[in-house]
């Protein structure tokens, strides 16, 4: 299983003891369990002591437990750590632990606590505070992912990467991480810049932003961007497409080079030179650079004015006029993470609500990235991405958890999501609406040229397109007319663009390129007249062939091909079996699915097929293979090879010679058995569609159980977090109760060593402790603790100490007096406090001196 790329790069030792500019230090947002102390305490070691950033740690915890988390990180570190405060400056130096009970954000430099209504508990509160953190902070915002279960932190690593953030997460090493969940949850966004060890995670952090200062980084740019040239680019473009099946020849240059500039930035790489090696070196690479090539900035009703005039212009013409049995079907390509696809499918809901008998709608929402499908199916999203989405809506279509929300099911039952390339993969067909937001401005004009004939394809008659607002169709007038040109809604003309088979001139040419190079004028009689003869021996000699998709779709024909096709009645179709003639339809479409599913070469002899002058042909069918240079699309060859000549039929004779009636009858129910297997065909393809929704449903209660059970690893981790507090509190206890034990143990020592009679009494004369003196004066005996000291014989009076012990208690004053007794005893008795006043348990300590031994 790939978790993503763990990169492990060299640290420049003087990146260690930059202190960040007071003004634009970084925020670093930390997520973990609160029990994955131990990875905190290894993060914190490694932070260098210059480091001049803030630190915020969001943990899970139940409201009712108080976090001891302040008081235990403080010993692992010299920076100040306190509990966060609503409405608190973040200043450098410091470290900010979320309190129990409450959710944490920041808004202008300032955390904000909210706190937890009655009987709810947050699960997601990491993905809050980071998603929070890079609208508020941009670039200067990091996200740490740490030791924790349940899948928290995903979308908050993904938020930071989109605003230009750094985001690192925990890989196994002395410190754990002892519940990987977060982490490898993190590492599958493919959102991850380093996945290292907690210790190494400083430094990487301060060698990333020690070049990063405002006026480095501005140098720095101008000077990458000097340094890029078209073969430099063009290399790099080359290792992407071998390594990752991906061509982004067609961005934008200024993209790419933007792009380029944060991995080389990243990775402290030296220059494009520096980087351009590190790709041929490490793969994990090419697939980090791949994913920071994906990331776009997504959110639900992105242009709401958009989404408004498609709800009133266009959704109900799609809805309005089907019957319930139709389905209405959509497709959004590049849908990255799922707002835009979850977006439409609200507004289909809504209308779909106002009718009776609503159609069925399918919308499959497709993307080239796998990470990002798996966060678009799980549909959680922090409040903070619903600020588009009014509160109506929010209360309708999503279930609010806290401060995430989950998308209510019934809007998640329209979607289907899949990995699809838009310029690599086939097309869906038969679509009413593509709503294709926002990709244009990532491709370049020949990558356009490519994609706007296929979106045309996929579409019905008549079916609408829906762009981004800094998109248009301008150069592609001939295939869509405008139906709203200030919001970008177009339709699809009833053009048939023609199809076009790629040049084979050369690796780098693209799939479904244009009609090719014009001829240079300065081209020879010779070369001119040779391509003519070229051309006119093709035609002559080489047997009719095709050249297919492997969805069995036409892309290339040659000449004489008609006499093995013919056009089929209703809606004109490319498929190639669906146009062949009597009798080649059944051998064709078996021999094409035999040679796609296995990838090799087939052929079928002695086909008869009958020719439109009405003479019979026997042929033989080869499929196979169509190895072309990179292609990024399998292409299969078809070639009807001629075996004999063409013969008449003669029926009088046929009719006449028993031989030939009885093959007639074979041959009509072979023809039947044809048509039977082909209606058995299409009922399994009706049957393969229905299961496929079933698996989708069926994914659905899955990601209900997974749901619920991330809430029962949540519960375990909290008590698993409270069982280690608990533990170090327990541990604490016993240091403490040893130190009395000792204590009390010196104490009775002393006493002993000492011949003063000295009894400790409560404020009633009851005694609470004496010393061995004082036993031989009162004949006291150890189980004598907690009697009264008036129930034994003494040498002098005691009475007067009823009156004396509260003045001293009182004044927290000794007292001292001389006592007569009986036979001539003389004692002097001192009286003094052995408590403070207001003490629950107030305590007389007396000294009792024989003046007569004194003496």
């Amino acid at each position: 299983m790939m978790l993503g790329p763990i990169e492990r790069r060299s640290i420049d030792p003087k990146a260690q003891n930059v202190v960040m500019d007071q003004d634009h230090f970084p925020i670093v947002g930390i997520g973990a369990s609160a029990g994955g102390i131990e990875a905190m305490q290894g993060f914190f070691r490694g932070v260098p002591e210059t480091l001049g950033a803030a630190f915020v740690i969001v943990t899970h915890l139940s409201r009712e437990h108080k976090s001891l988390l302040p008081d235990v990180l403080a010993r692992f570190t010299p920076l100040e750590v306190e509990a966060a405060a609503d409405g608190e400056l973040v200043r450098p130096g410091h470290v900010y632990v979320m309190p129990a009970g409450f959710v944490i954000g920041i808004a202008g430099g300032r955390l904000t606590l909210k706190p937890l209504g009655p009987a709810v508990r947050e699960t997601k509160p990491v993905d809050i505070f980071l998603t929070a953190l890079a609208l508020d902070q941009g670039a200067r915002a990091v996200g740490v992912i740490l030791s924790g279960g349940d899948g928290d932190g995903a979308i908050g690593v993904k938020a930071i990467k989109e605003q230009g953030g750094l985001t690192l997460a925990q890989t196994a090493d002395g410190y754990g991480p002892e519940t990987p969940d977060m982490p490898i949850s993190a590492l599958r966004t493919g959102f991850v810049d380093f996945g290292e060890a907690a210790e190494r995670m400083g430094d990487l952090i301060a060698a990333h932003f020690a070049g990063n200062s405002p006026a480095m980084q501005d140098g720095r740019a101008d000077q990458v961007a000097r340094e890029f040239d078209a073969e430099l680019l063009t290399e790099i473009f080359a290792i992407l497409r071998s390594q990752v099946g991906h061509d982004f020849s067609g961005y934008k240059p200024s993209t790419f080079v933007r792009r380029l500039q944060r991995r080389i930035s990243v990775v402290g790489a030296a220059g494009p030179d520096g980087y351009l090696k590190l790709l041929r070196a490490d793969p994990a690479e090419v697939g980090a650079l791949f994913r920071d090539l994906l990331i776009g900035v997504t959110n639900f009703f992105r242009d709401a004015d958009a989404f408004e005039a498609l709800a009133a212009d266009v959704i109900p013409k799609l809805l309005d006029e089907r019957a319930a049995t139709d389905v209405v079907r959509i497709w959004v390509p590049a849908c990255s993470t799922g707002e835009e696809v979850y977006s439409l499918a609200i507004l289909l809901r809504e209308h779909m609500l106002t009718l009776a008998d609503p159609p069925r709608v399918q919308i499959f929402a497709t993307d080239i990235d796998e990470r990002s499908l798996t966060v678009a199916r799980t549909g959680l999203y922090p409040k903070t991405y619903l600020s588009a989405v009014s509160p109506e809506r929010i209360a309708q279509h999503f279930v609010v958890e806290g401060d995430s929300a989950v998308v209510a099911k019934a809007v998640r039952d329209l979607c289907t999501f899949a990995p699809h390339s838009v310029l690599r993969d086939p097309p869906f067909s038969r679509l009413d609406l593509v709503s294709c937001r926002n990709l244009l401005i990532y491709l370049g004009v020949e990558a356009q040229q490519q994609l706007m004939p296929v979106l045309h394809y996929a579409l019905r008659p008549r079916g609408y397109l829906f762009i981004g607002m800094a998109e248009n169709v301008t150069r592609f007038e001939d295939l869509f007319e405008t139906i709203d040109k200030r919001n970008r809604i177009f339709q699809a003309r009833d053009a048939i663009p023609p199809a076009r088979l790629p040049p084979m001139s050369g690796p780098d040419t693209p799939i479904f390129s244009g009609a090719g190079q014009p001829y240079r004028r300065n081209v020879t009689t010779h070369a001119a007249l040779r391509h003519t003869v070229e051309t006119l021996m093709l035609a002559k000699f080489t047997p009719p062939h095709a050249v297919v998709t492997r969805t069995g779709e036409a892309v290339h024909y040659s000449s004489r091909i008609g006499d093995h096709l013919e056009v089929v009645p209703g809606q004109p179709t490319r498929e190639l079996a669906a146009m062949a003639r009597k009798g080649l339809r059944l051998d064709l479409r078996t021999a094409l699915r035999e040679a796609i599913e296995g990838n090799t070469r087939v052929v079928r002899e002695s086909i008869s097929v009958e020719l439109p002058d009405g003479r019979l042909q026997t042929i033989s069918l080869v499929v196979k293979p169509l190895n072309t240079a990179g292609a990024t699309e399998p292409l299969f060859l078809v070639v009807f090879n001629e075996a004999a000549a063409p013969v008449i039929k003669e029926r009088q004779a046929l009719e006449a010679n028993e031989r030939d009636t009885a093959f007639q009858s074979l041959e009509r129910e072979l023809h039947v058995t044809r048509e039977r297997l082909q209606g058995v065909i299409e009922e399994y393809e009706t049957s393969l569609e229905e299961l496929k929704s079933s698996n989708e449903e069926l994914y659905s209660v899955n990601e209900e159980m997974q749901a619920a059970n991330e809430e029962l690893e949540a519960s375990k981790e909290e008590t698993q977090s409270l069982n280690e507090e608990l533990q170090t509190v327990n541990a604490e206890l016993t240091s403490k109760i040893e130190a009395i034990d000792q204590m009390s143990d010196d104490q009775s020592t002393l006493f002993e060593g000492m011949n003063v009679a000295s009894v400790l009494l409560t404020p009633d004369l009851h005694i609470r402790m004496f010393t061995a003196a004082a036993a031989q004066i009162f004949g006291l005996q150890p189980g004598d603790v907690g009697r009264s000291l008036r129930n034994f014989s003494a040498p002098i009076p005691l009475t007067w100490l009823l009156d004396e012990i509260p003045m001293v208690l009182a004044t927290s004053r000794p007292s001292e007096r001389t006592i007569e007794g009986e036979n001539g005893a003389r004692y002097r008795v001192r009286l003094m406090a052995s408590s403070r006043k207001g003490s629950r348990m107030p305590g007389i300590v007396a000294n009792f001196t024989n003046l007569l031994e004194q003496g």
